[in-house]
């Protein structure tokens, strides 16, 4: 019963799937979370090993994407194959997402490492910071063809109704990374080095974990050589519906880049590595709601295939109302309790002093969003992909990289920067849901009484 998602209260199928999700998703955050704050930590170190790191970010956010163009194309064309009884395209799904994936991480890491020492420079490193950008990445990247299988293919598992086993598979390689980062940090005294090669010895071992479960007896369709070819036409319509996560992230990295440059203008190493530390604290609260939004997708994505619209509606409401709740009660908390959330990730009294006045610009009107995540979460799932892709470039391209840019030269200096993330959930995240709700919705309500 845990693989058919037209059956039950769909409520409680999105939580059975939402919440194994988030814990999965949380623990697959500590891959660099842990890295940061063993980092932020460092004996004698100031900010400028943590904004080395950060300096990271924009490129590992690039790898990201192209994780999710494969994967947030492949899943929801596999649910809603699933919900409509085609078990051999669904198959044939799966195993193309896999090959795009293993073969674009080989290239990634090539040419990734061959330009590293550019890519960082243009990315905002100054000479002191490159030293510790550098020492992290050369060897971070030597994990990208693990990361990228380990997590693309971890959603086939989540969309056939084994959400507690893809939990497992950030569980065993985030354990493994919060034992290794202070053996080889500290004990073997490799600094920021250490914290890479620990994430990547983490990560071969959740790879090795998804390959041996999705290829199993107990996944109702497992991966098989058969279903390894990338034939055109199922390429394109993968890339396609997975352009609209592509961007989410690619467009990440552009912002990212666009922070960083911005913040190392007006504000020097400091407020990079503040923004390096804000970066970090979003990334753990939004998890919950990333989480939802996972969980949600394949129960969407299943029963729309099914043509149970009444069921998808549902599913819909209960997403946004849960999200908004608790995105409104995040923002209560860290504009109490700033303090808290800054010394997580870093010791330096300079940054301490100065940070918790950005981030209580950074997260004003944290609820809107949770707005943009519903809608995009919705048009994802149900294959509406040019709906999708607008929502994803409007929030960031067109919203927050110009007024990062901008707002910082209009007389508001690094205040500017952090402005700019609130402005964009407000327009952006609005926008994104009323469309939902009026091309989506709505019309799912009118197919629904059709069908009866």
């Amino acid at each position: 019963m845990q693989n058919d998602f037209g059956t039950g209260r769909v409520w409680r199928r999105i939580v059975a799937q939402a919440v194994p999700l988030t814990l999965a998703q949380l623990v697959q955050l500590l891959y660099n979370i842990v890295d940061r704050i063993y980092i932020g930590h460092l004996p004698g170190a100031d900010s400028t090993a943590l904004t080395g790191v950060g300096l990271t970010f924009p490129l590992v956010s690039l790898i990201g994407a192209f994780t999710s163009l494969y994967s947030t194309g492949g899943t929801p064309l596999f649910s809603i194959a699933r919900g409509a009884g085609e078990k051999d395209r669904a198959s044939r799904i799966m195993g193309c997402v896999f090959s795009l994936l293993a073969l674009s991480s080989v290239v990634l890491t090539i040419v990734c490492f061959a330009l590293r020492r550019p890519i960082l420079y243009l990315f905002g490193a100054s000479d002191a910071s490159y030293i510790y950008a550098d020492a992290y990445l050369k060897i971070y990247l030597l994990g990208t063809p693990l990361a990228m299988l380990s997590t693309g293919m971890n959603g086939f598992i989540n969309a056939q109704g084994f959400a507690r086993l893809g939990m497992v598979t950030t569980i065993v390689g985030a354990a493994l990374n919060l034992l290794l980062d202070p053996l080889f940090i500290f004990v073997f005294d490799m600094g920021v080095a250490g914290a890479a090669l620990a994430t990547v010895i983490s990560q071969g071992v959740s790879c090795l974990w998804v390959l041996y479960i999705i290829t199993g007896k107990r996944m109702p369709l497992p991966l098989r050589r058969a279903h390894l070819r990338t034939p055109l036409d199922l390429v394109r319509q993968i890339v396609t519906l997975g352009t609209a996560g592509f961007i989410m992230q690619g467009t990440n990295s552009v912002v990212q880049v666009a922070c960083n440059t911005t913040l190392q203008a007006f504000g020097g190493d400091l407020y990079v590595g503040i923004m390096t530390v804000l970066n970090s604290i979003r990334s753990v609260l939004e998890m919950p709601v990333f989480g939802l939004n996972a969980g949600s997708q394949p129960v969407l994505g299943y029963n729309y295939g099914a043509k149970a619209y009444g069921r998808v509606r549902e599913g819909i409401r209960f997403m946004s109302i849960l999200g908004a709740a608790y995105t409104v009660g995040v923002w209560i908390i860290v504009l109490l309790f700033p303090g808290f959330f800054i010394s997580l990730f870093s010791s330096d009294a300079r940054l301490i002093a100065a940070a918790p006045h950005a981030l209580h610009l950074y997260f004003f009107g944290y609820v809107f969003m949770s707005l943009q995540f519903s809608g995009q979460a919705s048009f994802q799932s149900l294959g509406f992909a040019r709906q999708a892709i607008f929502f994803s470039l409007l929030r960031k391209a067109v919203i927050v990289v110009p007024l990062t840019l901008l707002l910082p030269r209009m007389g508001l200096g690094v205040d500017g920067v952090f402005l700019a993330e609130p402005i964009s959930n407000l327009i952006g995240g609005t926008a994104c849901f009323l469309t939902m709700l009026f091309s989506v919705y709505r019309p799912l309500k009118r197919k629904d009484e059709q069908a009866v």
